[in-house]
């Protein structure tokens, strides 16, 4: 397969965790980066309700579990190992005795880690995609523990399993915060509505609506849909897709199946290759 070619492609990277990893892979191709990390992930704050949601899980309180995220299993065991290391046998234990359903790949990825995995995989790594194929499950009378994107409730899904008569039993292992600081943020604004990037490449929710946010704050919502509208905007998979179209903003790269960096820097490279 032939390397894609970025020669001289102006793109924003919102990356925080991975920036460097994503930001070389492109500067390889011949891109120019913008390095403007807009979130950064976090542990709980209090470690004492993660603790006990992992307590209970372990002494048998959940029949299935919902993974929507690798990082929040990965955050799960992160607080055992950091504050009570004797959980982790059980924990790994109690994982591989109760039907798991995985948003995607990314929480399949995190469970081998552990040598485990999942009993099922939703038809599609979205919100949508876990309610989908929870339709086809008996869940009446079964307590369902699921996994958050940082703090954010997910009222669908939690009404959807209540509706089918599940119990729903949440954890948040993790949190989002800003990591660049503001002016950053109103800098790249800025970049975009100049017309001075040719694409951004969105790895996560929490990134667009935190720059959607600062815009707000800043009264420039209207200049950053303005820049977004006139660059190509990639977006690592769905949920970010979704995210960025509730504020009508239309994505022209995205990978078809592996929502991961490699398949979106080809994505975003063949979405260069086919413009006209």
């Amino acid at each position: 397969m032939d390397e894609p070619n970025l020669q001289g492609r102006r793109i924003a990277v919102p990356e925080t965790r991975e920036l460097d990893v994503f930001a070389s892979m492109l500067e390889k191709r011949g891109a120019e980066v913008l390095r403007c990390p807009l979130v950064a992930i976090r542990d709980a704050p209090d470690p004492a309700p993660v603790l006990a949601w992992i307590r209970a899980f372990n002494a048998g309180s959940c029949d299935d579990l919902i993974l929507l995220t690798g990082e929040g299993l990965r955050r799960l065991v992160a607080c055992i190992e950091r504050h009570a290391p004797e959980l982790r046998a059980p924990f790994v234990a109690s994982l591989g005795a109760v039907r798991i359903i995985a948003r995607g790949p990314k929480p399949g990825r995190a469970l081998r880690e552990l040598g485990l995995k999942a009993t099922l995989t939703a038809v599609e790594p979205t919100t949508r995609g876990v309610i989908e194929t929870l339709l086809d499950l008996d869940l009446k009378g079964r307590r369902v523990g699921v996994q958050l994107y940082g703090t954010e409730p997910n009222a669908p899904l939690q009404h959807a399993l209540q509706a089918a008569g599940a119990t729903v039993l949440t954890v948040a292992p993790y949190v989002y915060a800003d990591a660049a600081d503001t002016q950053r943020v109103l800098d790249l604004i800025d970049r975009l509505a100049a017309g001075a990037l040719d694409a951004i490449a969105f790895t996560s929710m929490a990134q667009v609506e935190r720059l959607f946010r600062v815009a707000r704050d800043a009264a420039r919502e209207d200049a950053l849909k303005s820049g977004l509208e006139r660059t190509r905007v990639a977006a690592v998979g769905p949920v970010v897709s979704d995210a960025l179209a509730a504020h009508g903003i239309a994505v022209q790269a995205m990978p078809e199946n592996d929502y991961f960096m490699k398949p979106l820097m080809r994505a975003l490279a063949d979405a260069f290759d086919t413009s006209p």
